[in-house]
């Protein structure tokens, strides 16, 4: 093995990395072919997939790039604030990619400042990925991709992954010991709302709840699916919660920085009444797959949960959102009280 691979092997370890493996760029080649198989399998995915379409071309905007280093943060460990369990994805909840309050986001700092003192050039993007990281990880034996496309290690799916590119050869792969899923377990299949998990190893995005809460859905009103979403106001579980490869991985004790503070502000009864500052001081930063000006995106999320859990307690919430200065929470406040009658 390397000798610098050695070291940042053991330096990950010792900032709390779960695993760490490095492969040459060239092992990222099959990646293109299984990135145009899934626009081959759904089609209607295309527009989708266009904008991850940057991560096959990585070698283009880093021509120096020789080697990745694919690392795994499981969070596995973290208390989910029961206000938010269920509505809001744990992965949401526990994001350490930009928030600079965390343990982890700090060691990756430390991770690649270490990488450079070894001499290195290094390149990542924290936020959304600099290279297709599930394949890198695959490759690199950390784990395995399971039916609901999610990558697993010994700590479940609960884990993200994150990716740097070096400017030096350097290669350390270990061997998986994960068995793979039982051809004949469909669960999370079964269990996904929407059908967007259509078949094994595949999906539809455009029809996930956590696509359709995010950063999609933009015409909730008129979204078919939306009836479907269940209990979900920001992401959803669901495909993982059932799993049983994750059955008992969850730990959940340690407090997630600044969570509980967040814990009564983003939660149904609440998510209607945000003061937009408040919002982008101390909501979007967080949740950044909507954007500063997206607060109304949360609001129509929480009508479409209160329209398909309706109770009598909802009404004054709902009638009031009519008088709302966001267009769509208006007209979803409006419709929501035409099918129910509300006065």
């Amino acid at each position: 093995m390397d000798k610098k691979a050695q070291l940042i092997h053991k330096k990950a370890l010792e900032l709390g990395y779960e695993k760490c493996g490095i492969i040459p760029v060239e092992m990222m080649s099959g990646y293109e072919e299984k990135f145009h198989e899934r626009t081959q399998k759904i089609p209607g995915s295309q527009p989708f997939y266009q904008g991850q379409e940057r991560l096959l071309k990585f070698k283009e905007e880093y021509p120096w790039a020789k080697s990745i280093v694919i690392l795994v943060k499981p969070y596995s460990k973290y208390e989910v604030p029961e206000s938010l369990n269920g509505h809001i994805a744990k992965h949401y909840l526990m994001d350490t990619r930009v928030n600079e309050s965390t343990t982890e986001f700090q060691n990756s700092i430390l991770l690649e400042q270490y990488m450079q003192e070894l001499g290195m050039r290094t390149a990542v993007n924290r936020k959304f990925g600099i290279v297709g990281v599930r394949w890198a990880a695959l490759q690199a034996g950390l784990g395995i991709i399971r039916r609901n496309n999610f990558f697993y290690t010994e700590s479940g799916s609960w884990i993200g992954l994150e990716a740097f590119l070096v400017d030096c050869e350097m290669e350390l792969i270990e061997e998986t010991k994960l068995k793979p899923c039982p051809p004949n377990c469909d669960r999370c299949m079964k269990a996904c709302p929407t059908q967007s998990l259509c078949e094994a190893y595949a999906m539809n995005p455009l029809k996930c709840v956590s696509f359709l809460t995010t950063f999609g859905g933009r015409d909730l009103l008129n979204e078919p699916l939306a009836a479907e979403f269940g209990d979900w106001i920001y992401g959803c579980d669901i495909c993982q919660d059932v799993c049983p490869m994750n059955h008992g991985t969850w730990g959940g004790t340690e407090k997630f920085p600044k969570l509980e503070e967040l814990a009564d502000v983003v939660t149904i009864e609440n998510i209607l009444n945000i003061d937009e500052e408040i919002y982008k001081e101390k909501i979007q930063p967080k949740f950044f797959y909507l954007a500063p000006d997206e607060l109304w995106k949360w609001q129509v999320n929480v009508l479409n949960y209160m329209n398909n859990h309706f109770d009598q307690t909802y009404i004054s919430a709902i009638s009031e959102a009519r008088n709302s200065k966001y267009p769509k929470v208006k007209e979803m406040a409006a419709a929501i009280c035409l099918k129910r009658e509300i006065s």
